[in-house]
């Protein structure tokens, strides 16, 4: 089976739109480095907006954008509304990727062992015309 008919016959639509959701989110270079920054704990919008020239409002655009991905959960700390990172559709994409990555790996042990041979074809080439 190849890998297209693999992942469309064992994923279900959802999880399809889950997967554009999550890739959408994290095509912008802001909205990964807002992970990033969430990876190390909680922050609230003003520490988010830290590291960034742009408003509050924008930061908050992205970060809509991510909890709509489920790659963001906003908290409730008094006043304080935290935002956490959430792993599982990052653990969906790994997943998903799997397969490729398998594929890539078989397809680079038939390069090493094809350029393998041809080392060997030479240097018996070599010894064979001296």
């Amino acid at each position: 089976m190849n890998i297209a008919n693999g992942q469309y016959s064992c994923m279900a639509i959802e999880a399809v739109d889950a997967l554009s959701l999550a890739f959408q989110a994290l095509a912008d270079p802001t909205r990964r480095a807002i992970l990033a920054r969430l990876a190390a704990g909680e922050a609230n919008v003003s520490e988010l907006m830290q590291p960034f020239a742009l408003s509050q409002p924008t930061i908050s655009k992205h970060l809509k954008v991510l909890e709509r991905a489920g790659l963001v959960a906003r908290g409730r700390d008094a006043q304080r509304r935290p935002r956490a990172l959430v792993v599982t559709p990052l653990q969906q994409i790994d997943r998903w990727l799997e397969s490729y990555r398998r594929s890539w790996e078989e397809q680079f042990a038939s390069l090493d062992d094809y350029l393998t041979g041809l080392r060997k074809e030479g240097k018996s080439r070599g010894r064979k015309k001296r």
